[in-house]
Formats: structure tokens, sequence, C-alpha cells
């Protein structure tokens, strides 16, 4: 399990188009958003989109001036045999 958070930073005028596209993306929850353009998202692995991945595509959406990476937390508890700490 792989689980970040960013900050993305968008042109005020664009924030419904942004919120939109983030929407769209694989793994990525919206948890807020603030009236001059800043979202705080979070983005966690699904199947067929790593994190790294979606957290890359964060800055090439359209209307998106900046994405900073916030945190990231990764357990591969998930991937080990049961009993294995």
């Amino acid at each position: 399990m792989n689980v970040s958070s960013a900050i993305v930073y968008v042109h005020p005028q664009q924030a419904a188009t942004v919120r939109t596209s983030l929407a769209a993306l694989p793994g990525v929850e919206i948890h807020t958003e603030t009236a001059d353009g800043r979202f705080i998202v979070t983005v966690e692995d699904v199947p067929g989109a790593p994190t790294g991945d979606t957290v890359m595509q964060l800055h090439r959406l359209d209307g998106v001036l900046f994405a900073a990476m916030v945190y990231q937390y990764s357990d591969d508890a998930g991937d080990r045999p049961e009993g294995e700490s």
C-alpha cells in the first residue's frame, strides 16, 4: 500500500476544470479546496495506476501551476505472507 498527499496549486479561474480532472484520476481524493486555488489531495495505489505515476500526472493537468508531494507512506504488509512481520 502506498499513500501520498499533495498540494496542487491552480489558476483560481480554472479550479472547476482542475477539480473535474483530479476527480477523474484513479486513486485521487480531494480533501480541501481553497478560494485562492489550492487543492489538498491524497493519492493511493490502485490496480494499473501506481501512486508515483498518478502524482506525476498531477503536474501535467491543464490549469495546474505547481504540485508538491508533502507526505508519502508505504507499507508492504499486505504483500507479506501471514505471520511474517
